[in-house]
């Protein structure tokens, strides 16, 4: 009888929790501002909050290695295949990555390992009993919420990704052995200004003195100002793009620019093998082959049907989009049918611009506030004669794209994070 009842209160006991957690990310969203629901005005450019989190949780990161990364593009996939391969080769890692597509706990991993639901009710109720006399934002209480679980879990190494920047961003209170800088674009030019140089001067932020730095890809306006911040820090800079390295043959990753990161990933590796790390080759294979296993990698060309060809991926700025355009390319056979749709504040009038006149283009709106309205692509569409049809939900969108579409025609969905949950 006493084990009958234990089975019928177990389902009860799992929708309880199930249901306090739902209540604590809302919670999460709505207490505190989060760039990825509201835009600017959750932006923080300040480290005040964050130090203030930190020290009420003990200061963790002070007894903590870590790998820092910061960069317009690429530095997700180069954090988890970092994070990968240093999991092969015996580490516990620790990885922080931002934002998520589907579950809140995707940013805060061990080993592959989400955050579990209980752990961030736990950490968010102990963030209440405070009754803080100031505001975090929803990526402050994050970043200190992993800082916390990574110390918990008594990781060997954590990769931790910026957010927005490096100079102010939240992440940049830690010291780590090395910090890596995958490349410099112009986007948020409204917080981190509004030409490379400005910007490339605010993701150099996250280089500490006398730790070494790697950095991805470089320009004429940019390299000058990394090369001026690690001489005043008496740090190391080492340019990945001029190592001649060898992409592995089976190189899962599709598209070059994943190529282009796997060279800082390469120019890391030697560097960490002198700091006792002992990473081999078969740790390196490892890693690549089980990306998505050890991370949770997604969203980065990843292919979810192949006939017709159909390809997701999180591309939001131009560089991003610019490089994903030039891989598709290589990849498709017949026609090309984009699915497309991102937050109103990104800028339209460039991307537009790259898009190829020849594809099919069926743009969608998704369930976010930031979303850009179906008017405003619509008036960017007609600018340049795109062929182009319109919907209020993506999955709409994907069904009438595949009715359009043949066996060998490629579907390429990109444009925002939020865009790409609607598909998982």
């Amino acid at each position: 009888m006493a084990l009958e009842l234990k089975r019928h209160l177990l389902p009860l006991e799992l929708m309880l929790a199930k249901t306090k957690y739902n209540e604590t990310i809302d919670w999460l969203f709505k207490q505190f501002p989060a760039y990825h629901k509201i835009g600017a005005s959750a932006y923080k450019p300040d480290l005040t909050n964050t130090l203030k989190l930190s020290e009420l949780f003990g200061n963790q990161h002070l007894n903590m290695e870590f790998i820092h990364i910061a960069g317009t593009n690429g530095k997700g996939s180069t954090s988890s295949m970092l994070a990968s391969i240093l999991k092969e080769s015996g580490k516990k890692v620790g990885l922080f990555t931002s934002p998520h597509i589907e579950d809140f706990r995707e940013r805060i991993r061990v080993n592959g390992k989400m955050i579990s639901e209980k752990e961030v009710v736990d950490f968010c109720d102990r963030i209440k009993s405070f009754n803080l006399d100031f505001e975090p934002s929803f990526f402050e209480i994050t970043w200190v919420m992993a800082l916390v679980y990574f110390s918990n879990q008594q990781c060997d190494i954590c990769v931790i990704e910026t957010g927005l920047g490096g100079r102010l961003d939240a992440t940049n209170l830690i010291l780590p052995i090395l910090s890596i800088i995958t490349n410099i674009g112009l986007e948020h030019t409204n917080f981190l200004g509004d030409t490379l140089e400005k910007i490339a001067f605010e993701k150099a932020g996250i280089i500490k003195k006398n730790i070494p730095v790697i950095i991805g890809e470089t320009l004429l306006q940019t390299k000058p100002v990394f090369i001026e911040i690690a001489k005043k820090n008496n740090s190391e800079i080492i340019f990945a793009e001029n190592r001649l390295k060898t992409i592995p043959e089976n190189f899962p990753l599709l598209g070059e620019y994943q190529k282009k990161n796997f060279k800082i990933i390469q120019s890391a590796i030697s560097l960490l093998n002198t700091k006792g790390f002992e990473i081999i080759k078969d740790s390196i294979t490892k890693g690549l082959q089980n990306l998505s296993k050890n991370t949770g990698f997604r969203g980065r060309l990843e292919v979810i049907n192949s006939s017709p060809l159909t390809i997701i991926d999180v591309s939001h700025n131009y560089d991003g989009i610019k490089a994903t355009l030039e891989s598709i390319a290589e990849i498709n056979k017949g026609r090309l049918i984009i699915i497309y749709g991102t937050s109103s504040d990104k800028d339209l009038n460039s991307i537009f611009q790259l898009f190829p006149k020849n594809a099919t283009y069926f743009f969608s709106e998704f369930n976010n506030e930031r979303s850009a309205s179906l008017e405003q692509l619509r008036i960017k569409a007609e600018e340049i004669n795109l062929k182009s049809n319109y919907f209020n939900n993506p999955k709409e969108a994907l069904k009438s794209a595949k009715y359009s579409a043949n066996e060998i025609d490629t579907i390429l969905i990109f444009g925002s994070f939020f865009l790409i949950s609607d598909f998982f």
